[in-house]
């Protein structure tokens, strides 16, 4: 592990046994923790989140690169969402084929065309990146993707570095100890949500966190409830369903929701299909979006979040229409960009499919959906391709370079494993906040950092979904 730990440490099996029952204590004090799969609803009985026994090595240039790059890409999702002619041509081939991008794309129009009640938007956005390794030995940061909607873990993240360091201290490992960066997006999230609740003007108002129907992960929420209590600003949970039952608007579409007015709608659900499971929680998703409530993300930033707008970004001349007199901020956004590549109908298209049909290795097939485990890897993109090449349904899917990180041994700790030396690739995600009112610019901010491991074996999938752990990085 370079300038990280020592290959004797990780070999010494009594010592890493030790330190892993160190570790396990550690994450219940310091709350890195779940709900357990059996009682996602009740935290009676509860266990750590997943997490690495040791922090991974990241270099430090780009490791601030991507924390440099943020405030950039809040900018361009803001931009993107207050220009519906690019929404709609970006995702007219999505909009055909795919049905859940569709039904948002109709919630944005009704919106459009009935006019926004509220002026200040809120953005709270995760930029995630892989280590791409070059054949010189270096490392370039590259976008995996941009997460608009229920950008997770800032909760958590803001408590394992006292996590990391208490077990390199009982390691022995003081002067690494000491090189894990202070990180708490949690603050940094509850900042911009308070400063847009305080902008909405009325101190009875609550702010709702629109949760999912199972809440193993409700702790990472937890901590941004709490830091919102400490500035007296009141939150609720509720779900799609008590939106559909209680949620109404008055006169002057403000929200109510079981009699409380919400001045804020922070969505942690609704980003996949399978959260819709009746037209009544379409029906209460309008209901939000057409009140005077703050929302978190609102539908058009929803959008401005698909893989397909991704795809768009990449072509020639795209990011220069949104800065057009910064061509510095168009050369720090488009370096992290991976090779991405249309399947529209067409010559363009054709290539495309070609291309990943000769060298399926090289590449992964990402459809419209979020919340991991989605994407298509080797054999199976020539199995799925095969299937779609010649109908419109491969415009549900968009082509991306598939990066190449080097991988770094690392135990991962998670409930009922077996401790065992694991080769990992690690994602690293940089959390970004904006609040604008009409055509002021309030708060613009990257908030800290996430860092994600998991075993090379599994191609995708993130911490929520049971395939990556939290982990931290140890800059070098």
């Amino acid at each position: 592990m370079a300038q990280g730990i020592p290959d004797e440490m990780l070999m010494n099996t009594t010592l890493i046994k030790d330190l892993a029952d160190v570790a396990k204590d550690a994450a219940l004090l310091q709350g890195v923790l779940m709900r357990v799969q059996e009682m996602p609803n009740s935290s009676e009985l509860v266990t750590y989140a997943p997490f690495t026994l040791f922090p991974t090595p990241v270099p430090k240039a780009v490791f601030l690169q991507a924390l440099a790059v943020q405030t950039h890409y809040n900018t361009l999702v803001d931009k993107i969402s207050q220009d519906p002619d690019f929404l709609e041509e970006a995702l007219a081939s999505t909009i055909a084929v795919d049905d859940f991008t569709a039904r948002l794309f109709r919630i944005h129009q009704q919106i459009l065309k009935e006019g926004r009640s509220q002026s200040i938007v809120l953005g709270l956005n995760r930029s995630d990146y892989m280590l791409d390794h070059r054949e010189d030995g270096s490392s370039s940061l590259k976008q995996i993707e941009i997460n608009t909607f229920a950008a997770s873990f800032g909760g958590l993240s803001s408590r394992t570095p006292d996590l990391h360091r208490h077990i390199l201290k009982v390691a022995g490992r003081l002067e690494e100890s000491q090189r894990i960066l202070d990180n708490n997006p949690a603050a940094g999230l509850a900042r911009a949500v308070a400063k847009a609740w305080e902008l909405y003007g009325s101190e009875r108002a609550v702010i709702m966190f629109l949760v999912e129907e199972s809440q193993r992960n409700i702790f990472d929420q937890r901590f941004i409830e709490n830091e919102l209590w400490k500035r007296k600003i009141p939150t609720v949970r509720k779900r799609f369903d008590d939106v559909s039952k209680t949620g109404s608007l008055d006169q002057d579409k403000r929200l109510f929701v079981d009699g409380h007015e919400v001045a804020v709608v922070y969505f942690r659900n609704g980003y996949m299909p399978q959260n819709y499971i009746s037209e009544q929680t379409w029906e209460a998703r309008l209901l939000m979006e057409r009140s005077l409530a703050v929302k978190c993300p609102d539908i058009s930033t929803h959008l401005a979040g698909t893989k397909k707008v991704q795809q768009v970004l990449a072509r020639p001349g795209v990011l220069e229409k949104f800065f057009p007199d910064q061509p510095q901020v168009v050369e720090q956004i488009r370096a992290t960009f991976a090779g991405l590549y249309t399947l529209d109908m067409g010559p363009e298209g054709d290539k495309t499919v070609a291309m990943a049909l000769a060298a399926p290795d090289r590449y992964v097939l990402k459809p419209q959906r979020e919340g991991g485990g989605n994407n298509i890897y080797g054999s199976e993109i020539c199995q799925v391709l095969e299937g779609v090449k010649e109908s419109t349904e491969r415009m549900a899917y968009i082509l991306m370079d598939k990066i190449h990180p080097t991988p770094v041994q690392n135990y991962l700790l998670r409930r009922d494993a077996p401790l065992k030396i694991t080769n990992c690739l690690s994602e690293l995600g940089a959390f970004g906040v904006y609040v604008r009112q009409g055509k002021d610019t309030v708060m613009n901010e990257c908030v800290g950092h996430l860092l994600r491991t998991k075993s090379s074996e599994h191609s995708d999938g993130g911490v929520a979904a049971g395939v990556a752990v939290l982990d931290n990085p140890l800059l070098i």
